[in-house]
């Protein structure tokens, strides 16, 4: 609640030590100053006894009330309103190069390799909130699902929409799938560029060398993180299609080219992870996260109500309430 509230000059409180040397010399001055007269009985002044001497001391409390106010009040309370707002100081354009296969259906991450990407990719992508980023899919062919943009909404949308087309060429074209993702973004402005270029497979479609394409990626300054999903030996994999339209499953053995994966990454300046559950492809992705930090840079612009004017408005009326009481009321007893 009061997180907002601040002093600007809390030295002043010093001054409120002030206040118990004040009372006690008070006390001190009226007790040398009333005079005594010594008397047989003071019998027949009881009945009369009045209580507008003891209230009087009610006078110097109105005027250390006043003080304390004022007092406070130098040391300027006040409320501030801080607003921020956040530039991005380095831009990072990321494109997603997202495998599509067959093979991407395959149930070693649940509910399957694709749908299990799609979800940590999504999460993903809502925490880079400044950087811009596109989407490539591939499997024997590739094509540029989302130019790298700024709208987010954009590129979750088409993350949601993506999967596996019996349209495209079936196979994995690794090195059309990096050649896109570097012509998407080889002419970017970003300060850094980046594609995380995602497989289940070996590398058997396609007329572009992944190997051309990760030279390609270094003239560009393009940094490629590559990504092997699937669990080690064998999954429950598509092996056919019934007559229905659904893809029937058995178990197949899990090929990754880890080797060339680990080429492109190395030659780019990049690095090689594998994923073999859920758990350790979000694991990838929070650590890429944390290896491509945006530098940002933030304005906080402060607002300040100062509250000391109704702290003085109070002191002064207690002032003039003293002035008021002390030659009205008790002008007889001062």
């Amino acid at each position: 609640m009061f997180d907002n509230f601040t002093f600007e000059n809390p030295q002043f409180f010093w001054l409120l030590v002030l206040l118990p040397i004040a009372a006690v010399w008070y006390f001190w001055k009226r007790d040398k100053q009333q005079a005594s007269l010594k008397m047989s009985s003071i019998q027949g002044f009881k009945k009369n006894r009045s209580v507008l001497p003891y209230l009087k001391h009610g006078l110097f409390v109105l005027r250390l009330l006043a003080l304390a106010l004022l007092i406070i009040a130098m040391a300027r309370p006040r409320t501030t309103d801080v607003s921020t707002k956040t530039t991005s100081t380095e831009g990072i354009d990321i494109v997603l190069a997202i495998d599509v296969s067959a093979s991407m259906l395959a149930r070693d991450l649940k509910p399957n390799r694709l749908e299990a990407l799609k979800k940590v990719a999504s999460e993903f992508i809502k925490g880079r909130p400044t950087d811009r980023i596109g989407l490539v899919q591939y499997a024997g062919e590739s094509f540029t699902k989302t130019p790298i943009t700024s709208d987010k909404a954009i590129v979750l949308s088409s993350l949601k929409d993506m999967d596996y087309s019996p349209v495209l060429v079936n196979g994995t074209a690794i090195g059309m799938g990096l050649a896109t993702s570097v012509n998407r973004i080889k002419d970017s402005k970003a300060l850094s560029k980046v594609i995380i270029l995602l497989t289940d497979g070996v590398n058997n479609a396609g007329f572009i060398d992944p190997k051309i394409a990760s030279e390609l990626a270094v003239e560009y300054g393009i940094k490629v993180y590559t990504i092997g999903v699937g669990s080690n030996g064998m999954a429950l994999s598509p092996v056919g299609i019934l007559p229905n339209g659904n893809f029937q499953y058995g178990n197949q053995k899990v090929e990754i080219d880890e080797e060339l994966l680990k080429e492109i990454a190395s030659t780019t300046g990049g690095k090689y992870f594998r994923a073999t559950n859920n758990e350790k492809l979000e694991d990838i992705y929070e650590e890429i996260d944390s290896l491509e930090k945006t530098e940002v840079e933030e304005f906080k612009y402060y607002n300040y109500q100062e509250n000391f004017r109704m702290l003085v408005l109070l002191a002064g009326f207690l002032l003039l309430m003293e002035l008021f009481l002390r030659f009205t009321i008790f002008r007889s007893f001062i």
